[in-house]
């Protein structure tokens, strides 16, 4: 049997890596070049953050339907396209900036006076400039899940569409584990401006591999008799023939779009994305800025390029294991797919408790070792949570409608995700502002505004996995 399928997965896993180290990298270069240039507060990097989340999670809505409609090739290779030059356009801001507010460059916005009305007019501008940037890229990217998600179901059978999706969702961890080496690097070696474009550089190379890699199972040179009965194991699966029943002509049946939130699977899929995808989220773009204000730890410095990188070593290393877990159970137990998933997503909703210990014990004994560790390991939580999670849908719905749920979960977790980016941003301004006199469970300040936050995401994976449950509680595949 050949493994042509395990090829296209590693292609998945890159696209992935690439995706996440774009969204690096506005968080890296904020606190020390982004937010001195252009006279932000974090309540406008909330705003920006909660705008990319709210745009993205619009996009994915029409996404999926988009990738569907087009086809897997050419729908991903528009999506990372659009994104590619999203990312690379952020070099720009600051030269735009600096010729609407008439000043002479980029150098001046550094020194205007803080707090005059031209730094307020720097900072509106910049503020709008990069939210048409963080709009295009989130365009882009809001195609690479529905994709990716499209393409394991089409040559992975349902026992291995965890481990595989495990596989390739571990590019969100390895990007976030590769950008504090390359990117504030290459911010304090060319500035910030380069960063932004050699990272979105990367996404014009995969599309060149995407192109002659990728073809459906039955029309691929690469896959052989053996490798394709494999992936169409299921279809021969009492019961299970309505996941794969077709129309004459032989075009695979699929669901209306608004037929789609009739369904409680739909419902139990947008429920997994909206509480937690903001969690990942907010450590994905807080994370660096908490090190630096909290523990004095830079991106730029050894000591914070050290923290983020053992965050997401240990995120990678977990949550591929954590896609694993369901095989076991459905080998070795006899358990169904679902059943299996649900089971480790269980275990899974527990691993973020470990962030609501990050803030006490970081604080108490002053060391950021501790967050990092404990962020690390609520954050490979949830990317085996969301690896489990979206193979759900593969289980009970048509691989013609597997794009289109996956876009309208992911625009809930892109809502879900808004709010709390939004709430963060703020909250930090309003708990610097208010200092002592703002307080949470022992803290005051900034540091009790990071523990409100850190509260949530330890309870939200099993406020969803209860409601998931209570909606879908055993495996029920859509019959059309």
């Amino acid at each position: 049997m050949t493994n042509w399928r395990w090829w296209l997965c590693s292609l998945l896993f890159v696209a992935t890596t690439v995706n996440y180290l774009d969204r690096q990298v506005l968080s890296l270069t904020y606190e020390e070049f982004i937010k001195p240039e252009f006279h932000w507060t974090d309540a406008d990097y909330g705003t920006i953050t909660s705008f990319f989340s709210i745009f993205y999670a619009i996009c994915c809505l029409f996404a999926g339907k988009f990738v569907d409609w087009m086809g897997t090739k050419k729908g991903y290779l528009i999506a990372i396209c659009v994104w590619s030059v999203g990312a690379c356009m952020h070099a720009a801001c600051g030269w735009a900036t600096s010729l609407f507010t008439g000043l002479d460059g980029v150098a001046a916005l550094r020194a205007v006076e803080a707090g005059s009305n031209v730094a307020l007019a720097v900072s509106t501008t910049s503020v709008y400039l990069f939210l048409l940037c963080r709009g295009i890229l989130a365009l882009g990217e809001s195609g690479n899940f529905p994709a990716a998600i499209k393409v394991t179901a089409e040559y992975f059978p349902k026992k291995d569409r965890a481990f595989a999706t495990s596989i390739f969702n571990a590019g969100a961890s390895v990007g976030a584990l590769a950008a504090p080496l390359l990117i504030p690097p290459l911010a304090v070696r060319f500035g910030w401006e380069w960063a932004f474009i050699i990272i979105g550089g990367l996404g014009f190379i995969w599309m060149f591999f995407w192109t002659f890699m990728y073809e459906k199972p039955e029309k691929s040179k690469r896959v052989n008799e053996a490798e394709l009965a494999y992936i169409h194991q299921d279809d021969e699966i009492p019961g299970q023939a309505g996941n794969d029943r077709k129309e004459d002509g032989g075009k695979e049946k699929s669901i209306p779009f608004v037929q789609c939130l009739r369904y409680k699977q739909t419902w139990a899929f947008i429920t997994g994305k909206f509480f937690t995808d903001g969690v990942w989220w907010f450590f994905l773009f807080w994370a660096p800025s908490y090190f630096s204000n909290q523990f004095n730890a830079p991106a730029t410095s050894g000591l914070g390029q050290a923290l983020i990188f053992t965050l997401y070593a240990i995120v990678t290393v977990i949550s591929i294991v954590g896609g694993y877990l369901p095989k076991i159970f459905v080998e070795k137990k006899g358990m169904n797919p679902y059943a299996g998933r649900m089971l480790a997503m269980l275990i899974f909703a527990f691993f973020p408790i470990a962030a609501l210990f990050a803030q006490p014990l970081g604080i108490n004994l002053g060391s950021a070792w501790w967050p990092a560790i404990l962020i690390g390991l609520a954050g490979a939580g949830h990317q085996a949570w969301s690896a489990n999670l979206y193979s759900t849908i593969g289980d009970m719905f048509p691989k013609s409608t597997i794009a289109s749920i996956t876009g309208i979960g992911t625009t809930a977790g892109g809502i879900g995700s808004m709010i709390v980016q939004k709430v963060a941003g703020n909250l930090f301004t309003h708990a610097e502002e208010a200092g002592a006199a703002f307080r949470f469970l022992g803290f005051e300040g900034k540091p009790a505004g990071y523990f409100v936050m850190f509260c949530y995401c330890g309870v939200a994976y099993l406020i969803a996995w209860f409601i998931m449950k209570s909606l879908v509680p055993k495996y029920k595949p859509i019959e059309l």
